[in-house]
This record gives structure tokens, sequence and C-alpha cells, in this order.
């Protein structure tokens, strides 16, 4: 049976259901696996069984695909070359383990760079729960490194070698191992299809390839199987999931029945006439209709806002009135599609005293990728500062924690960023790979403290990315195209400062007051801000969706407008009773240039009827935060009083200071 199950029309409710039925009509829990993508949905499901039926459900299989995945290799080994007691490698093991195999496979100093650990197993991982040709991986997600493929192979293959050899496996031979139990040992196969008679899968539309390979090769000749998911909720590609396993699969079970549920019991009709016209758009899908269970008119409003700024006030403004009206803080939510998007939201609603929370990663200015470029321009305008000096030197290769305190120990005192120039790396007891990285730091600050940077604070940070960040991020970090937004949104943000050192103030001002710890209401009542991505699954009363414009959403990397357009209609599903959805139409571009924006295509395919249209007027932007409360004395703490201050009163009667 294939579920259709349409947003808010009750999944989870269907598999409780269908797990009851099953148990009901007599056949054992065990005999049920039930496949969830978190633990937390398995429990939630397996308690609400319990409730509704009055036998025990507690031998029921149920949790995540690797959690069922290690159940079931426990068993069976032995057969794979390991034994029952084999260990499982986190992620920061996985990395240690597969530098070491890139040390045997290469064991001199290359002549060129090679790939970190760390992307080498996020290059694993994809291709073995993608099934993807490792070539085409590294096209994608590391063109850097495309020419050297085979030796990447190389070093795959000793990962594996060790790992079996140290009786270990990662989280992706959790599935691989799985798979390979079902397809090469047909008597293990055959007790697991006796063992599990019901296979029932949530999120099927999350499913990557090896994991729908895994649940066709788990079912027996009765073919039991229930999979539950909605293919216009097919939004992570990029993690892997596969859109052809839940549109493709009629095809790959042409006797299997299909239900649609579009009775929608979370969002007013407006709300749904508007998601119900943009999802027609697409071509490839299972046509649905989502019909309301609720009442209310509340009509979706466009907004055009004329700036990014002029977007975030609206958007601040638009909470507090929400709030004068009765809704909690909680009841709200902002969404967009990228988290470097919520910059300028999150400045104005610190400068407004709105609490929130960031689902979708840290608050901006608390990222890795931002801090390491923040620390050089913190290092520009305060040479003293020994830890900004110490987190951009460790970027560099060949300096440790001990060799950077070395390296401070020469340039600490008057003018560092002149010694630093003065310096002469080869007359250092370095190593060579540290020498290198000195002449370079040398080169890129020479260039930094000109005297016409100084005050173009955007433009700095543009050099830093481009000098060396881009690489050291693509080489190193996770999500590295995502972060390198991050700082070009970042530039653009600092390039109306007059110079850095006002810049940094702001930027300091901001990390000072979180936001989270602002009034007004009670500590746990915060907006929400989110990716679309980390929103799915979630809903609110009240949906702001903001840089709603071309190239912005849909994103300009976007390769596949249908992913995209299902990305829109999770969005505005989210929404029960109001949904606003917002664009700015110009934003300053990194040339400083402002430039039109186009609205967003999913805006312009809407039939007017669907939503309101409100353009809202440019005001004169504040001249800078405002974060300390207006008026107010503060009294001088006595251990800081003087005797020597005038006695005539200038700092204030009775050592206050105004």
């Amino acid at each position: 049976m294939l579920a259709l199950a349409g947003a808010g029309t009750g999944k989870t409710r269907t598999l409780v259901y269908r797990t009851c039925r099953l148990i009901e009509d007599g056949v054992p829990p065990a005999r049920i696996l039930l496949l969830t993508f978190t633990n937390k949905a398995a429990r939630e499901m397996m308690g609400r069984v319990e409730q509704l039926v009055e036998r025990g459900t507690t031998r029921v299989t149920g949790g995540t695909f690797h959690s069922a995945g290690h159940r079931i290799l426990r068993r069976y080994a032995e057969l794979l070359g390991y034994t029952a007691r084999f260990s499982i490698l986190d992620r920061e093991d996985a990395c240690e383990l597969m530098g070491a195999a890139l040390a045997d496979i290469s064991p001199e100093v290359p002549s060129r760079r090679t790939p970190r650990a760390r992307l080498l197993v996020d290059l694993y991982s994809f291709v073995i729960n993608t099934g993807h040709d490792l070539e085409a991986a590294l096209s994608d997600r590391a063109p850097q490194f495309i020419d050297q493929g085979e030796m990447i192979a190389r070093v795959f293959k000793r990962y594996l070698e060790r790992k079996r050899n140290a009786d270990l496996m990662d989280f992706d031979d959790l599935l691989l191992n799985w798979l390979l139990l079902l397809t090469r040992f047909p008597r293990a196969r055959q007790e697991l299809r006796e063992r599990f008679n019901h296979i029932l899968v949530d999120e099927y539309q999350d499913t990557n390839r090896l994991q729908a390979d895994i649940v066709d090769a788990m079912l027996g000749p009765e073919r039991n199987l229930m999979v539950v998911g909605d293919d216009a909720q097919s939004i992570y590609a990029f993690r892997g999931a596969d859109f052809e396993n839940i549109i493709g699969f009629p095809e790959r079970h042409p006797d299997c029945t299909v239900f649609r549920l579009e009775t929608n019991y979370r969002s007013v009709p407006p709300i749904l006439r508007l998601a119900n016209s943009s999802i027609t758009h697409n071509q490839h899908q299972f046509e649905k209709l989502l019909r309301p269970a609720r009442s209310g008119e509340e009509v979706p409003q466009e907004v055009a806002a004329p700036t990014p700024e002029a977007q975030a006030k609206y958007v601040a403004d638009g909470i507090l009135e929400l709030r004068e009206e009765g809704f909690e803080l909680e009841d709200v939510a902002v969404l967009y599609r990228n988290h470097a998007h919520s910059l300028e939201l999150q400045v104005e609603l610190t400068r407004r005293n709105i609490p929130y929370r960031v689902r979708s990663g840290l608050r901006f200015f608390e990222n890795r990728h931002v801090k390491d470029v923040l620390a050089h321009l913190r290092f520009i305008d305060n040479p003293r500062d020994e830890v900004a000096f110490a987190r951009l030197i460790k970027l560099r290769d060949g300096f440790g924690p001990r060799l950077a305190a070395r390296l401070w120990e020469q340039l600490s005192g008057a003018e560092p960023v002149r010694r630093l120039e003065r310096l002469e790396p080869q007359n250092l007891a370095l190593p060579r790979s540290a020498r290198s990285s000195l002449t370079d730091l040398k080169a890129l600050f020479t260039q930094l403290a000109a005297p016409s940077l100084l005050d173009q604070p955007g433009e700095v940070v543009r050099r830093i990315v481009e000098s060396f960040y881009r690489e050291w991020a693509r080489a190193h970090l996770e999500n590295a195209g995502a972060r390198l937004d991050d700082l070009e949104q970042l530039a653009i943000f600092a390039d109306p400062y007059p110079d850095i050192s006002a810049f940094l103030s702001e930027v300091t001002l901001l990390n000072d007051l979180s936001g989270e710890d602002a009034a007004p209401g009670p500590p746990d009542e915060m907006v929400t801000l989110s990716t679309v991505h980390q929103a799915k699954g979630i809903e609110w009363r009240a949906v702001f969706v903001i840089w709603l414009a071309e190239g912005r959403f849909p994103s300009f990397r976007a390769e596949d407008e249908e992913e995209e357009r299902r990305l829109f209609y999770v969005a505005a599903t989210r929404a029960r009773d109001r949904l606003l959805l917002v664009r700015p139409q110009i934003a300053r571009d990194r040339y400083r240039v402002d430039a039109l924006l186009d609205p967003s295509r999913f805006l312009l395919e809407l039939p007017e009827e669907v939503r309101e249209l409100v353009t809202i007027e440019e005001e004169n932007p504040p001249d800078g935060l405002d974060l300390l409360p207006p008026g107010g004395r503060y009294q001088l703490p006595a251990f800081l009083s003087s005797d020597s201050e005038d006695e005539d009163g200038e700092d204030g009667e009775d050592g206050e200071v105004n």
C-alpha cells in the first residue's frame, strides 16, 4: 500500500491505526517492523499504539533505519566477516580512521593538496547512500579534487579494510551491510522475511536509494508493505533522498493500492487554496487536492518591501501586531530558503527587543565561518587582540596552538601588524608548511592594512574569502557552499558601515544582546526563525516566508525547479491561520549596486484571487543600534569611585554618572 498523506492530513495517525489494526487482527507484534527517520517518531507512534490496543506492543520492532539495521546485524555479523561484538564509529572516529587510511595510501608529504578526512567521510557517505558514481559525486560536491578520483577510491577501499580488520562499522555500514546480508545470504534473507511479516515505513519520500532497496529486499511472498509519505514534500535531495522512490513506487510494485489522504486539519481554506494553486505547476507528481476541515477566510498576503531592511522591519512590526491580537510569540515563525537570509531580521529583532530562537543553526554571528573571518577584521582593528590572532593563524597549515603562541611572542608589543610584515619566515624555526602559510598571511595583511580598505569592511571580508578562506572552507567544513553564501551576505551587510571599527562595534553589541535574553514574555516565549528544510513537520499559527525573490527562493544554485516549488509548498502549509509572503524589491549586490529583484516565480504563477497584494513604503533606516533603554542613571560602584574626582559635581551628584 502507498498512502499519500498530504500536508496536515494525519500521517502519523494513519501509521498508528494501521499498526493497531494489524495487532487486533491477530498479527503478533514481534512480526511488525516500523521504520521511521527519528527514534522520537518511533517512540511517539508506539506510545499511541499502546494507548489504543489492549495487547502489549513492546515487541514491535520500531525505530530508525539505522537502529533496526544495528539490531539485525548483531545477529548476523559473522556472515559478513564481523563478530557480534563489533563497535560503531561515530563521526569523529570515522574521520580519524579515514585520515589513517589516507596516510596509508599517501604516506609521503603530497606534492599537491589532498582532501581532508572530513570531506572524504562526507563523500564516502554520499556515494554509499545514493549509489552515485564517485566521479559524479566529486564533480558535484568537490570539483577541486576531481582529478584525484583514483587516489580517493583507493583511500575508500583502505578505509573499508581498516574497519573490517578492527571489527568496526560506521553508520553507513549499518545500511550497506544490511542490504548485503539480504542480497548475498539467502538463508538470512529468508529468516528475516519470516520474522517480519509486515513492514511499515514513515516519511517514505525522504528515503534514499539504499533504504528503498532494503525495504524491497525485506519483502516476503505476501508482500505486506505499507509506506506513507507525500511526494509534494520531497525536499531533501541534497541529503541523498531519492524522489523516484515514492513517485516510482507503483511501477516497482504494480499490485499496490494507492490511498490519497487529502483532508487537511491544520490550515484555513485560503492557505490551502494558495498551496494547491502552487503545487499544480509541478508535472512530476501524484495529483492531490488538499481540502480544509477548518473554516476561516484570512487571505494570505504577498508583501513587497523596498529593501531587505524594510522587509525585516515589516516582519518585526507584524510580529508585534500579532502579539497585540492575542498571538503568543511561540505561535509565530519566520521561514526562509537560506540561513543567510535571516541576517537583517536577526539584527532588527534584536533592536526591537523581540526574543527569538534559530532552528536553522546558530545565530548568524556565532557560526564558525563567520567568526573565522571576523577574527581577521578584529586583528586589523586591534593588533593587540591575541585571541583573534590565535584563531586566524590556526586556520593556516602548519600552525597548532604551541606554534601559534610562539609566533605571537615574536609579534606582541607595539605594532604587531608591522612586525608581521617585517618577519622573514625563512629565518624562523618553523616547519616548511608553516613558513609558506606565514608568507601568504603577510601578503594578505599587507593588502588588508592599506588605508583604502580600512573604510570598506565589506570589501575586506571579500578579500579574506577570496585569498584563502574559500578553498579552506571547501576542504575543511561541511556545507561549504552555504557557508560561503553566508560570508557574501556578511560582506553585503558590512558594506554600508564607514569603517571596520564601526562594523565590529555593531556586531559585538548584537552578540552581547542575544535576543533570547530579551523580554517581553516569559523566558520560553520566542519567535522561531528557520529554514524551510528545518521547519518540515512543524506548524505555527502565523508564518512569514521572506526573501521570496527570484534567485533567493528559488535559489539560483537550485537545479530542480520542481523540488524548489515543493519547498515553497512546504513553507506555505506550515501556517494554520495567517500566511504572509514577503519579498524585497531591491537588494545591494557585492559591487554596492542596488539591483532590482524580480518576484519569485512561485509568486508570479499564483492566481490573483488566492492572495492579497500589499506594497509598503520605504522609511529612513535607523542610524544604528539602540540597544539601551532611554534615560536612566547608573550608580558607580563604590570600588570604582575616586577621591580625585572634582568636588563641584561635574561627574554627577554622589558619584552618579548620567
